[in-house]
């Protein structure tokens, strides 16, 4: 039984410019090389996959800075999107105090510059403060030198 070359077999297709197509695609008269709008088939795609949450949760935070703008942008940055709720960290505490007083504003702005992001409620934590499980002094199981603050 001799062997078929798949690639001296598209070759020959290619040259001849003969495409075996199945009997599927003969009753469609379809071909996969029919040309198509690459904007129709990327909606297709994304229908298809149901990715429009997702497109839109990316544009979001790829677009924070013209959303929310420049000042906001470099001292608050969203973290994560799940369920409705947005959580933003901010650079300070003096920050996320005041974000969370025009968080009610922010969340006007954010629902209508990015519509398909379905943000229902926002969060905003400030820094992350320091973590006492690392050092040279520190217990397995222990508090640390937080169990003698009061």
């Amino acid at each position: 039984m001799a062997k078929r070359d798949l690639a001296l077999d598209l070759f020959h297709s290619f040259r001849t410019r003969k495409l075996v197509r199945p009997k599927k695609m003969r009753e469609n008269q379809s071909t996969p090389t029919d040309p198509q709008l690459l904007a129709d088939l990327l909606t297709h795609l994304i229908e298809e996959r149901d990715w429009k949450s997702g497109i839109a949760e990316g544009t979001l935070f790829s677009t924070w800075a013209t959303i929310v703008g420049v000042e906001i942008s470099q001292h608050c940055t969203p973290i994560a999107l799940l369920d409705g709720l947005l959580t933003l960290r901010t650079s300070s505490t003096a920050w996320a105090t005041q974000l969370q007083l025009v968080s009610p504003d922010l969340l006007r702005s954010i629902q209508a510059s990015a519509p398909g992001a379905l943000v229902e409620a926002i969060a905003v934590i400030g820094p992350q403060g320091p973590s006492w499980k690392k050092g040279v002094r520190t217990i397995r199981g222990a508090r640390g030198p937080r169990d003698t603050y009061g």
